[in-house]
């Protein structure tokens, strides 16, 4: 499988994640934690990067950073997958390689 890239700064603070979206290739994933949980948000610049990814890389936010953060999952963009701590871990050893996004 590809490469899972984390992203854990805002989108909001800098173009990590957008440069991240812009390298991820087909059969990669994006996990957006701590800060970067910002990016899974709905009607925002970020949020239409988002939905131009299309099906060919997987985007997921954890979930617990989501509520940490008193963000309502609700609130997230259409076709970011919640996953819990359990689910981070299979996402990283189902991919081949994890590229942390500083």
């Amino acid at each position: 499988m590809g490469t899972l890239h984390t992203v854990n700064k805002s989108p909001f603070q800098n173009q990590t994640l957008l440069s991240c979206l812009a390298h991820a290739k087909g059969g990669d994933a994006v996990l957006m934690i701590e800060d970067g949980v910002y990016g899974a948000t709905t009607g925002t610049a970020v949020s239409d990067a988002l939905s131009k990814m299309g099906s060919d890389v997987s985007l997921y936010v954890l979930g617990a950073d989501l509520a940490a953060r008193g963000i309502d999952a609700g609130r997230m963009a259409e076709g970011v997958t919640s996953v819990d701590y359990e689910g981070f871990v299979d996402l990283a050893a189902n991919h081949d390689r994890v590229q942390n996004w500083l």
